[in-house]
């Protein structure tokens, strides 16, 4: 069966970073567009970056862009988001998913990212 489960979110201070990884299992990793998403207290989840099959295509969220970069290791299932320069305004929960074709199907259980000031 399918199974994303995330690692590396936590407590860092403004203008700290950090390294969230994904690790996909059950699937044929190298077929699928990786996509990263976020939800905040209040706010509906939201965008934040994709990376296509092979990594030679990536797109970012406005508010993150020059900050965040996503890659991926089709070798190892495992697609990362490096958050540099983090805001207080970054602070939610993160979400990896998997699109084969037009929708996300699949979906880690989330992990919590808390920038303070």
């Amino acid at each position: 069966q399918v199974q994303l489960v995330e690692s590396g979110g936590g407590l860092v201070q403004a203008g700290g970073s950090l390294t969230l990884s994904c690790a996909a299992s059950g699937l044929t990793f190298s077929s699928y567009t990786m996509g990263w998403f976020r939800q905040a207290p209040g706010k509906e989840r939201e965008f934040v970056a994709h990376i296509n099959w092979s990594g030679g295509d990536t797109d970012y969220a406005d508010s993150v862009k020059g900050r965040f970069t996503t890659s991926r290791d089709n070798a190892q299932n495992t697609v990362y988001l490096q958050m540099n320069s983090l805001k207080p305004e970054d602070t939610a929960v993160y979400y990896c998913a998997a699109k084969r074709r037009w929708y996300y199907d699949y979906w880690g259980q989330g992990t919590q990212v808390t920038v303070s000031s």
